[in-house]
This record gives structure tokens, sequence and C-alpha cells, in this order.
């Protein structure tokens, strides 16, 4: 079995929390700074299908989303969206984790990792 892989800004609290939970729990992971390492086009539409639209994958009550120019905030199609994370990766929900068999989840929370990884 290969490690989960976690998606986020290594400057992301979030992201720190989630990566200290895995740590204190022995749980072997990949981190992947998306800032640094773009995630394929291909691969946001797939997390956002995977969690049940754009609007599960992107972070709506960030700064980044309340300072985005009116115009786009309304992405009417895939492409439109990978655009917009391409240009604004900090509107994707941090972290993101994919587990080996590429099961896709947003988000931390102590129980709500308790539950992903069976801790």
């Amino acid at each position: 079995m290969t490690a989960p892989t976690l998606y986020g800004l290594p400057n992301c609290d979030t992201c720190k929390k989630a990566r200290n939970w895995l740590t204190r729990f022995d749980v072997a992971h990949e981190f992947v700074d998306y800032r640094a390492h773009p995630v394929a086009p291909a691969t946001l539409k797939s997390w956002a299908q995977q969690l049940g639209g754009w609007d599960k994958l992107v972070n709506k009550s960030g700064t980044t989303w309340r300072n985005l120019l009116p115009q786009r905030k309304n992405p009417a199609s895939d492409p439109e969206w990978t655009l917009l994370l391409k240009e604004y990766p900090a509107l994707v929900r941090r972290p993101v984790v994919v587990q080996p068999d590429g099961a896709v989840s947003v988000g931390f929370t102590d129980n709500g990792f308790k539950k992903l990884f069976g801790r």
C-alpha cells in the first residue's frame, strides 16, 4: 500500500494541523505544495466530480474568493473553473487528501481524520 497524498500550501494553518495530526498518529504520507507543483486541470476536474461539484472543492469563505472580481465568481464550465484555480491556487479547499485508491476528501478536523484513517 502506498501512502496518502496531501495537497495544500506549506504555510496554511489547516494544512499544518493536518500534517501534524498525521505525524502524531504515525500515518505515512506525502505532501505536495500545489502552488509550487500545480495540479493538472483533468485532476482538478476529477476531484470536483468525486466531491460533488466545484463548490465542494473551492473555498468561497476565504480572502482570495472575496477579493475576486464579481464576474470571476461565476465560472460556467469546467475549463473556466480550472483556469480560475490555476490562476488562484489558494482557492482550493485545504488540504486535499488523495488516498492510494484515488478517493478524495477535503479539509481537516480531528474527528474527520480519525474516521478517514481509522485511528
